[in-house]
């Protein structure tokens, strides 16, 4: 069964990131490998992962001119990453050239999607970088734009979901961060849903970090989330 649980490793060493996953099942999880962890432990890390059989979903929001992102898109499907995204507001022509970059992998290519806002944005932050439409106006655009250039799907706040499968379509892959459980604070994320909300929303796969990696039993977490999806 493909996992539609991934487990954000926002750790700062790689001790406490092997910790956790030692505790986790690749049949119920992936995992989300961001920019911190990436810088720390590169490559190895990466492979090292995908060795022990989980699926690995390369957070690294490629955002540069065209050539620069094919290459690196080539290089994480090299890698043998599931999932890897790229900023929509690179443009079209970005978009395109990776998607176009990881073609020859048939079957195998990573799944690719499109960062629309950050869930840590809201609407005066939106504003405050020029852009004077609402954010869920502005998401379903760059959503729009990123299926116009032959990617997956793209990563939004769950209470986005229903809004960019009106305008991509049922297959259009969603991917939401910005999960809390009911105990948990929002944090640094301005868009935020539990679980529950965001799987009735119509998410496909869920992004939670701290509300598993911080916790006693994180083990226990990602059964109760997994559990909302059979209820």
């Amino acid at each position: 069964m493909m996992p539609k649980l991934i487990v954000a490793l926002d750790f700062d060493n790689e001790h406490d990131a092997l910790r956790l996953i030692e505790k986790l099942d690749p049949q119920s999880c992936a995992l989300k490998v961001g920019s911190e962890l990436f810088t720390l432990l590169g490559t190895s890390f990466v492979k090292q992962l995908v060795k022990r059989q989980f699926k690995v979903f390369l957070d690294l929001k490629f955002h540069d001119i065209p050539n620069t992102v094919a290459k690196a898109c080539k290089a994480g499907a090299e890698l043998g990453v599931w999932m890897m995204n790229v900023h929509a507001s690179g443009g079209m022509n970005m978009m395109q050239a990776a998607r176009k970059a990881i073609d020859s992998y048939g079957a195998s290519r990573p799944i690719l999607i499109a960062v629309t806002v950050l869930t840590s944005f809201n609407q005066i932050e939106l504003t405050s970088v020029g852009i004077n439409t609402p954010v869920i106006d502005h998401v379903k655009k760059l959503a729009i734009l990123t299926k116009e250039s032959g990617l997956d799907g793209v990563v939004c706040s769950a209470q986005e979901v229903k809004a960019i499968k009106r305008a991509c379509g049922e297959q259009f892959i969603t991917v939401t961060p910005g999960i809390r459980l009911p105990n948990n604070v929002s944090d640094d994320q301005s868009r935020v849903m539990t679980p529950k909300q965001a799987i009735e929303e119509g998410s496909d796969y869920l992004v939670v970090g701290r509300p598993i990696t911080q916790a006693a039993n994180p083990e226990l977490v990602v059964a109760e989330i997994l559990k909302e999806y059979s209820r």
